[in-house]
């Protein structure tokens, strides 16, 4: 079968038909990191570029994203048995005091459509468990968002923290959200600002090549 027709499926938001035909290619003998990049990844892939262009918003990227999960679901336990890893890891939350997570959300489900593992940790996270994940789960990334000036300060203290641990060379620190500025992660000495969430998966992407 066409591996491009699951891409056409994802991208439309047909989360029965994808899983469907993930099923259909997994039963024809596809490996499945080939499903997975040619299908789903492609996919998410072509959404991201659309949504950064304005031409898709937030509902079809997330009816999208459901269907890439419902096929990737299929895959999981198969790209393990091929030894397929994922290409790189990231933990993502919200800054303590901020409980805004649609564009956490985001973020998380364009990177998983870059192939990367993501580690959620919610809203409302303390400087401390960032660092303290990305230690634990070996994460190459640390990726904070914040939707109010009063929380912004809390990124600032990331940095301090991962410097402290003596894990700035191995991680890098990624900052988001809306009153954040490319100013301020220079500041604050954060690897990266990114304005939206396809280029912040492309960021993240990027790093962990």
């Amino acid at each position: 079968m066409e591996l491009s027709l699951i891409s056409e499926k994802l991208q439309a938001g047909k989360a029965k038909e994808v899983k469907a035909l993930v099923q259909q290619a997994i039963d024809e003998g596809i490996p499945a990191s080939e499903i997975l990049d040619k299908g789903l990844l492609a996919g998410m892939n072509i959404v991201g570029e659309k949504f950064k262009n304005n031409e898709v918003f937030v509902p079809e990227v997330l009816v999208a994203a459901r269907a890439m999960n419902q096929g990737a679901n299929l895959l999981k336990p198969l790209l393990a048995a091929e030894g397929v890893t994922a290409h790189g890891k990231v933990c993502i939350g919200t800054i303590q005091g901020d409980l805004h997570d649609i564009g956490k959300n985001l973020v998380r489900m364009m990177m998983e459509g870059k192939g990367l593992e993501v580690v959620d940790l919610g809203t409302d996270v303390s400087p401390d468990t960032f660092v303290n994940t990305a230690i634990e789960q070996n994460c190459q990334i640390i990726c904070c968002s914040a939707l109010l000036t009063t929380t912004m300060g809390g990124m600032a203290e990331v940095v301090k923290k991962a410097e402290a641990a003596g894990i700035r060379d191995k991680v890098k620190i990624m900052i988001g959200g809306a009153p954040v500025t490319e100013a301020y992660a220079k500041q604050i000495g954060a690897d990266c600002y990114t304005s939206d969430a396809a280029s912040a998966a492309d960021a993240a992407a990027a790093f962990c090549k």
